[in-house]
């Protein structure tokens, strides 16, 4: 992750077509559409996701799966988006002027997504369970609060790991607004990410990494609370993984200091764009080494008798539910590779490429299928972890978790 980049000086012809609310509000949705996939595809490979989470479960087998109520909702949001964005484009017919002045269609659209979210919607099919649960759990995570184990720790995390993901998104979101509300100021004009000051668009970036540092501050000192045992140690885990956490404030400080450099300090410029430089490298090679070792549990960094054990294929582990082995290297290769996305700013043919709106857009994509594809291996984790012991769910400590860690399904 860096800074926001800058943007081209006009109304560009992505814009025109898909303005960035609309653009907002279909990486939301997605996230939808997402969930749904994940519910379904560890549905079919016998992954008790609702138990993980601490959700209710069907109470009749005539019930239909929870991911048919995901799919519906968004399904229903998809619909309302798309009828907006259609009459946006018969109004507007891509004409700067009209783009600017109908900027109240994609921005209504927004608020019509959040009602969607809040109301009841049964006379729709529309579940209002999920809803209300995802809610309640979006106001504890928002301020940085978290579950005990019985009462669904490790849906919070997941939700709050997925806000990390969408930290530009969020931004882009504060960004529609303030556009809109400003005097003289359109929604679906060029986007101004200095909107509001040039310290609102790196705070707002930064506060779900904020929470998921305090979630883990939080999980150390319960642990220092309880008695010691072996298997949840002293809590340094939750210490590490908050440091990963932290990594990504320098990232967002140093690259809104780049951004927002004056003519006369161009002269420090190269100090900061170095410090920009060590600061994503720090970021992306720990989040990912944490991604593979302690969110996934795959033994590619471990010592190489762990690594090379014919118990289990080269780095992997034994129990493997989602996919063949293959499949695990694709996505270990792709997570580091998503992870160095800002990369491109390093090459000077492809550096100019970021700064375009379709580019940034592409990356706020690509960052939320990363996490998409993570939250599968990371729930299969979760679900090996709670099934190869007598131990809770939640109440394991990742490094600390061995023994029968790869043991075989009694089935």
């Amino acid at each position: 992750m860096d800074g926001d980049p800058a943007v081209e000086s006009r109304l560009d012809s992505f814009s025109l077509t898909f303005p960035l609310p609309f653009r907002v509000g279909f990486i939301i949705i997605l996230a939808v559409w997402g969930w749904g996939l994940n519910l379904h595809f560890l549905h079919v490979r016998r992954i008790d996701v609702p138990s993980l989470i601490r959700y209710p479960g069907r109470s009749a087998n005539n019930q239909l799966p929870h991911h048919h109520s995901t799919y519906r909702l968004a399904t229903l949001l998809s619909t309302t988006s798309g009828v907006s964005l259609v009459l946006f484009w018969l109004l507007s017919r891509r004409d700067p002027k009209l783009v600017i002045d109908y900027d109240w269609i994609p921005m209504t659209n927004l608020l019509v997504l959040a009602a969607l979210f809040i109301l009841p919607l049964r006379r729709l099919a529309v579940s209002h369970t999920g809803r209300s649960r995802l809610l309640a759990t979006l106001r504890r995570v928002s301020i940085g609060g978290l579950a005990e184990a019985k009462d669904g720790k490790f849906g919070d995390i997941l939700l709050a790991d997925v806000l990390t993901s969408y930290a530009r998104v969020f931004a882009d979101l504060f960004v529609c607004i303030c556009m809109f509300l400003t005097h003289d100021g359109s929604a679906t004009d060029r986007p101004d990410r200095d909107c509001g000051g040039g310290i609102l668009v790196p705070l707002i970036m930064a506060v779900p990494s904020a929470i998921r540092l305090r979630q883990c501050l939080i999980e150390y000192y319960r642990v220092r609370r309880s008695p010691f045992s072996q298997t949840t140690g002293w809590g340094g885990q939750h210490l590490a993984n908050a440091a990963k956490y932290s990594t990504a404030f320098p990232v967002i400080a140093l690259g809104s200091m780049l951004r927002n450099l004056s003519v006369q300090d161009r002269a420090v410029s190269t100090g900061l764009y170095r410090g920009w430089v060590a600061a994503c490298l720090l970021n992306s090679l720990y989040s990912f080494y944490w991604d593979v070792a302690k969110d996934w549990d795959l033994t590619l960094f471990s010592e190489a008798r762990e690594r090379d054990s014919p118990e289990h294929p080269f780095g992997l582990r034994r129990r493997l539910l989602i996919h063949k082995p293959g499949v695990y290297y694709v996505v270990i290769a792709m997570d580091l590779m998503l992870r160095c996305t800002w990369m491109l700013k390093l090459s000077p043919r492809l550096d100019h490429l970021t700064d375009f709106e379709g580019s940034i857009f592409l990356i706020q994509f690509l960052e939320v299928f990363r996490r998409w594809v993570w939250i599968f291996f990371r729930v299969e984790t979760e679900w090996i972890r709670s099934t190869s012991t007598g131990l809770g769910l939640d109440d394991i400590l990742m490094t600390n978790f061995q023994g029968n860690k790869y043991a075989d399904d009694d089935e």
